[in-house]
């Protein structure tokens, strides 16, 4: 049985609290929706932020909406080289211990003591497609994507949870690197 699936390329973007959120854009401020993503009730915001470093920054950051409970920014090994944070490859919200930068909005700046990462490559799955697959939660899989500068992604971790769709997520370095683009495919093997 094939073990297809959808693939999403991340650009660089950032989680924010609500009290990050009220910081940056005003009391009482609430994301507005741009567009829905591939995870349920996630989206992409319309509101944007700048990202600095300590040798440049990023403007027009796009928010990933709702609000979370801790404020994350998300970026490539390139965007890290870039602005000057040595962002470590992490997964989504685990930020103990890494660094931060300076957030700017158009109501308000303010300093992230930690949260900037390079997420690792991970597959989001709703606990049935897992259990069809016999995949467990956190689980590390190899996944082939094809093509012209087809490749074998490893140490690819599995995210199991009611709350998700089936897909891939990969940034940009590496969805570059594989002439991978969000819509295509990936197989997983060597289950």
């Amino acid at each position: 049985m094939s073990k297809t699936v959808p693939v999403g390329v991340s650009a660089r973007h950032i989680h924010l609290t609500q009290e990050h959120i009220e910081a940056l854009f005003g009391e009482g401020y609430q994301l507005t929706e741009f567009k829905p993503l591939s995870q349920p009730g996630q989206f992409a915001a319309n509101e944007t932020v700048a990202v600095i470093g300590s040798k440049g920054q990023f403007d027009k950051v796009r928010i990933l909406g709702p609000a979370r409970k801790a404020s994350q920014v998300e970026i490539s090994r390139t965007d890290s080289f870039a602005i000057g944070v040595k962002a470590p490859v992490r997964e989504s919200g685990n930020i103990e211990g890494t660094p931060g930068a300076k957030i700017k909005g158009p109501k308000g700046e303010i300093e992230l003591e930690q949260g900037v990462i390079v997420a690792a490559r991970h597959i989001h799955f709703h606990t049935s497609d897992a259990e069809k697959w016999g995949i467990a939660d956190q689980q590390m899989l190899k996944v082939r994507v094809g093509g012209e500068r087809g490749v074998v992604f490893e140490n690819v971790i599995a995210r199991v949870s009611d709350s998700f769709a089936l897909d891939m997520h990969i940034d940009t370095d590496e969805g570059n690197a594989a002439g991978v683009k969000t819509g295509d495919t990936a197989e997983i093997i060597d289950l």
